[in-house]
């Protein structure tokens, strides 16, 4: 006898939701590989963030959303592949499928070897735009999990003031609850302008929103 678990029904209803969600039939149309392009594409439109010739640095970037948008951004004729005006490098702790001209790292950057090679790849110049997506897994202890998030935002920011020119810009994660208060504070106390960002792509039931700093201070 076979008994029906609350987290199969879980599943099965996620998996309804999002087989029909128009963002990912969009993504699905257009060539991303998720529906979190549109996420940054939205932040980026509001904020003219990412322009030709920049470097950009996307931390956390797997499964590749986020660097196929950039890619197009950075592309003369906002194609996915051809010709490509910047520089963008990616990285992520776990295995990425190409896209055409971006440099991708396998590693976390914590470490110094894999901070090397992110180091190495932006030969000395430093990134216009750092756009962060970086999740951690989750246990469900709310106070566990908002450690985590904390920690992976608290390492983008230091990246940045380590690697980002005076004018550019950082994009990063975060989620609703506790320490997003602190978020915000660490985000005012680095950046010149700070503006927290709800995209519409974003589920209207999940705590995520987009932390933007701009500026250096």
């Amino acid at each position: 006898m076979k008994i029906k678990t609350k987290s199969k029904k879980i599943n099965k209803a996620w998996i309804n939701e999002h087989v029909n969600d128009p963002w990912v039939k969009l993504a699905a149309r257009e060539g991303f590989r998720a529906r979190a392009a549109y996420k940054l594409k939205e932040i980026d439109e509001s904020l003219g963030l990412i322009k030709p010739g920049h470097v950009v640095v996307d931390l956390g970037s797997t499964p590749g959303a986020w660097s196929q948008y950039v890619r197009r951004r950075l592309s003369p004729a906002g194609a996915a592949v051809g010709e490509l005006h910047g520089t963008i490098i990616a990285l992520d702790i776990l295995p990425m499928e190409p896209v055409e001209g971006v440099h991708f790292i396998l590693g976390d950057f914590r470490e110094e070897t894999v901070l090397a090679q992110l180091e190495e790849a932006m030969a000395g110049r430093p990134a216009d735009v750092v756009v962060s997506d970086m999740a951690p897994n989750l246990s469900g202890v709310a106070s566990a999990d908002s450690a985590r998030v904390a920690h992976l935002i608290e390492l983008a920011v230091d990246f940045s003031k380590n690697h980002l020119k005076p004018e550019g810009a950082l994009v990063a994660k975060v989620f609703h609850g506790a320490g997003y208060n602190e978020l915000v504070a660490l985000f005012k106390a680095n950046f010149r302008v700070f503006k927290p960002f709800k995209p519409k792509a974003s589920r209207d039931k999940s705590s995520e929103t987009f932390l933007v700093g701009i500026g250096l201070k």
